[in-house]
């Protein structure tokens, strides 16, 4: 392919580790980029926090600045990359590089779980590409084959493992028998997780990059807000035993369905069956599974985070927008509606708890009972003898969420109930 000789120029706004690893692809071997494209990348203008910071990768003399506003509205720049995270800036600055008719590419998923929809319609008043694939699961080509390859699909549900590091705290977990807190400090020995990980064990990650999914998916404005979140450090080394003993493996999912025309969008842990794809997603790695009704049931892996992966989406998504710009448009973009929303406790799941009683003559009716006054069936319990108390794991038929907090809520009352201990839904059949 002949290259186009007159340059692309980018104006990147942040060179931390993605972006650094994104001028690498850029410069290491431009010839066989710009064989492959047919478009010649420079590197022209790019704005950091702290300009004497040493870097990985070399950059221009010159091109380094303080003033994202000087990258933005510099006439010379033809496309912005936005890597800096965070919502202001951030925002503030692709509108006005929309607005000058610079397309645009970002990373940034806390962004766009918020304020998306307006980035969205500023793109489509301005005719240029606002595009993300990296925002969700890293390397993993995900967010173009659903906007494009799927866009006339009717899809059902989009399910996965969107967090690196909770994946990796499970998988020491399941593995080697790890204490939660124990492989949440080798995740964060290994850089897995940050020295505060609530981001990710809690599933405010994970939540992000959820509603992203879900907006696309279904063509609905969904924001972080939308999404219900639990977390994973909850999770017991018991919890992970009676799993695996059941067939199944617990992993921490976010789930966007489509239900009567409605919208439930959720992050939690949850059992899934070690016979599912999902169960098989070892240590950082991700996985989005999505089921439709003429495809079937897709799956893509692989790398969720690191620079490299990320910057490979990044860069894929350079190529597109450079392209459109050089034809004097913008490539395929979607409207989000206003969607309708199904609250946690309409959905309805299978559910698996444990809970310590004293061990006597009748208790496991009275529990039983109030399982029973709420209109939950229970699928299967096991009871093991914990001296004066037993622990009693109920696996449920499938139930809807409220009618199972209710049933808590009855447990608590009984003298006998010691303890209430984990819930997680069940996900797959009966």
């Amino acid at each position: 392919m002949d290259a186009d000789p007159t340059p692309v120029r980018i104006g990147l706004l942040g060179c931390g580790n993605v972006g650094a690893a994104l001028v690498g692809l850029l410069t290491n071997e431009p010839e066989l980029l710009a064989h492959r494209t047919g478009l010649h990348f420079e590197v022209a203008r790019v704005a950091v926090r702290n300009l004497a910071r040493q870097r990985a990768v070399e950059l221009p003399d010159g091109c380094l600045t303080h003033d994202a506003d000087s990258v933005v509205n510099d006439p010379d720049i033809d496309v912005v990359v936005e890597l800096m995270g965070g919502i202001e800036p951030a925002r503030r600055l692709i509108l006005a590089a929309l607005k000058q008719g610079k397309p645009v590419v970002t990373a940034n998923k806390e962004l766009l779980a918020n304020v998306g929809a307006e980035l969205f319609e500023a793109a489509a008043t301005a005719g240029v590409d606002l595009l993300y694939e990296a925002s969700v699961a890293g390397g993993i080509p995900l967010i173009r084959p659903l906007r494009e390859s799927l866009a006339g699909e009717r899809i059902s549900r989009v399910m996965g493992i969107v967090n690196g590091t909770t994946n990796y705290i499970l998988t020491r977990m399941t593995e080697e028998g790890a204490s939660y807190g124990d492989a949440l400090s080798e995740a964060q020995s290994l850089g897995y997780a940050e020295r505060d990980p609530t981001a990710d064990v809690e599933g405010f990650d994970a939540g992000a990059k959820a509603a992203i999914l879900a907006s696309i998916a279904f063509g609905v404005t969904v924001v972080a807000g939308d999404v219900y979140r639990e977390g994973i450090s909850g999770v017991t080394p018991a919890d992970i035993d009676v799993a695996r003993r059941l067939g199944y493996v617990v992993k921490l999912l976010a789930i966007a369905e489509r239900l009567d025309e409605k919208v439930a969008v959720r992050v939690h842990p949850a059992m899934i069956p070690a016979t599912h794809p999902l169960a098989a997603v070892r240590d950082s790695f991700n996985a989005v599974f999505i089921e439709g009704e003429a495809v079937g049931e897709l799956m893509l892996y692989g790398r969720g985070a690191g620079g490299m992966p990320t910057a490979s989406a990044v860069l894929g998504d350079l190529v597109d927008a450079a392209h459109n710009l050089r034809m004097g448009g913008s490539g395929r973009t979607g409207t989000l509606r206003n969607g309708s929303f199904l609250a946690v406790d309409e959905l309805s799941s299978q559910f698996y708890l444990n809970l310590d009683v004293v061990d006597r003559p009748g208790v496991l009716a009275a529990v039983a009972t109030v399982f029973g006054e709420h209109g939950v069936s229970i699928r299967s319990m096991e009871q093991e003898g914990l001296g004066d108390e037993a622990r009693l794991v109920f696996i449920t038929h499938t139930a809807r969420e409220r009618d199972v907090q209710a049933t808590l809520h009855g447990l608590r009352d009984l003298d006998a109930v010691k303890r209430i201990g984990s819930l997680l839904r069940v996900i797959g059949p009966e």
